[in-house]
């Protein structure tokens, strides 16, 4: 392997752990209920757009926050610029705050950009300030050239200029600390850090004392996160009086795996972003954690239920987008082109109709598709090359009220795929269902039945006036039923050989302008199989029109 000379010399050192991990969470194998959730879109998502939002931009996504049922949202740094600064004065002054949302605010530890956070939030009804500085050995040893004692000495006295400044805040004021790049601090030490934090702060059961363990890199398996965490909340000062929050980054791909087993291992609150947007690779999604919640029978406390309008206003005011195969958000992620699968779901489906719809159980679906606003229609099962008879069929029903006999769902898939091969194309559902009608739905070339007379004197017997080409024909016949007189009547007459094999018939529609739909098979000497449909209001004409569609398609 190339640099592999860089692995002999660990290059890349392992993370900090606890002395002595208490794997208590690993009994575990669920979670019981939804975190307190905080959106940081607006702060964290905001820093690493390309372009950050502007103004208008940022209020339409703090609305969008609140319709979805955030009830904390970081509003961002108002000391760092003036946009971030003007954007909490707009809230705060145009009243644009629900009474039931807190905003939250992020500071470094230092008096100036202290003093500045507080100013901008006068007037505000309830506000979370948020201190944070960093106590990982990198950031001591390389940026902040400090020992363990000046850094702690940071953190205290950021505190002390919080409570001082909280004296005098009218409004209902919480406060949040975070050792920054709690991964790569050594747990006994990021204990220490915090517990002089909330010696300063004394939490009480009124006023709760949040601290956040950010996962500002990831550095680690996921359970190694969750050990850190367990032995934090194990021996945190006030426990009972503080919030543990999570504020998981993405580097490693885990962010979600990070946040659901530390919330095993005792974090009440997570700290994350619409569509894990973030710094680097970014944070933890709180779509994907709420939504595997509510796929496990927990109700989140957010609204997902529309989830293509909250991706086009994401989309529209980030400048970002959200890849395709994005769980639960994606446009593929329900999309099913393999044949398998198709007709796993459409089975899937049917079953459950059949069970009166109870417990959500279908396969390849984790969640009902229309929980999140998704159709089935246009997004469940797509049509492609690789589609199946299962999928087509599924869809011919469903959208359109065609139940075609199983083998001749065969025979309409192979159609359909081979259209959609030829073209190089997905084919939408009303593409499927051209190709359906004018394939074999009254295919009447070369051949029709144009008139059809019975009588029963002596037997059944018809006579038929038959167009074939540009000429017309009176054929006669007898039979043991109507459809079958004609038959015989087309096979003595045209020269014909084959058997009826599979007859099927249904209402269409229902309602005064109700038609019928038949379904015929015709098997010739040589064995091959003709399918045919045919639709009427008269249900035996619609037979006769299913058996003329199967005649002429064994001319394809």
């Amino acid at each position: 392997m190339k640099h592999a000379e860089k692995y002999a010399v660990q290059y890349y050192l392992p993370p900090e752990t606890p002395e002595k991990p208490l794997g208590k969470w690993m009994k575990k194998d669920h979670i019981e209920k939804p975190p307190i959730w905080c959106s940081v879109d607006l702060r964290d998502g905001n820093q690493s757009l390309i372009t950050p939002m502007n103004l208008e931009e940022k209020v339409e996504f703090f609305k969008l926050l609140c319709r979805i049922g955030f009830k904390e949202i970081e509003v961002g740094f108002p000391a760092a610029s003036e946009t971030e600064y003007q954007f909490l004065r707009t809230l705060i002054e145009e009243n644009l705050i629900p009474d039931d949302v807190t905003v939250q605010v992020l500071t470094q530890s230092r008096e100036h950009i202290i003093e500045k956070t507080f100013a901008a939030l006068e007037g505000c009804k309830k506000a979370i300030v948020h201190l944070y500085n960093s106590t990982s050995v990198a950031q001591r040893q390389q940026v902040f050239r400090k020992s363990k004692e000046e850094i702690l000495q940071i953190a205290v006295d950021g505190a002390k200029l919080f409570a001082e400044h909280a004296e005098s805040f009218p409004g209902d004021l919480r406060f949040e600390y975070s050792p920054e790049s709690f991964t790569g601090t050594e747990p006994e030490y990021a204990l220490e850090v915090c517990n002089a934090v909330l010696d300063i702060w004394k939490p009480t059961a009124e006023k709760k004392v949040i601290i956040n363990l950010p996962v500002t890199v990831q550095l680690s398996m996921p359970h190694v996160y969750a050990n850190q965490v367990e032995y934090i909340s194990e021996n945190l000062k006030y426990r009972e009086n503080v919030i543990l929050s999570l504020h998981p980054h993405n580097d490693r791909g885990c962010a979600v795996a990070d946040t659901e087993m530390a919330l095993l291992a005792g974090a009440e609150r997570v700290e994350g972003t619409l569509f894990g947007n973030g710094e680097r690779t970014g944070n933890v999604d709180i779509i994907t954690l709420a939504m595997n919640m509510y796929a496990q029978g927990v109700e989140p406390g957010l609204d997902f239920s529309d989830l293509p309008s909250i991706t086009d206003t994401y989309e529209t005011v980030t400048g970002m987008k959200v890849g395709e195969r994005q769980p639960y958000s994606g446009a593929l992620v329900f999309a099913a082109f393999s044949g398998s699968h198709q007709d796993a779901i459409a089975k899937g489906m049917k079953w459950r109709e059949e069970q009166g719809g109870s417990g959500w159980n279908v396969p390849y679906l984790p969640i009902d598709p229309a929980d999140v606003g998704r159709e089935y229609q246009t997004d469940v099962i797509r049509i492609n090359s690789q589609s199946g008879k299962g999928g087509i069929g599924y869809l011919l029903e469903r959208n359109y009220g065609y139940d075609l006999p199983p083998k001749m769902r065969e025979d309409v898939g192979y159609t359909v795929k081979s259209v959609s091969d030829h073209l190089h194309k997905e084919l939408s559902p009303d593409e499927v269902a051209e190709i359906f009608r004018s394939r074999y739905i009254n295919y009447f070339t070369p051949i029709d039945v144009v008139e059809a007379h019975f009588s029963q004197v002596g037997g059944l017997s018809t006579v038929i006036t038959v167009q074939v080409g540009e000429e017309k024909h009176i054929f006669k016949a007898a039979g043991n039923g109507r459809l079958d007189a004609i038959s015989n009547a087309l096979k003595a007459n045209l020269g014909l050989e084959y058997e009826l094999v599979t007859y099927k018939e249904h209402a269409l529609q229902t309602g005064s302008n109700a038609q019928a739909i038949a379904y015929v098979a015709i098997r010739y000497g040589d064995g091959k199989i003709s399918w045919g449909a045919g639709t009427h209001d008269d249900i035996m004409a619609a037979s006769v029109n299913a058996l003329v569609s199967a005649i002429n398609r064994r001319q394809l």
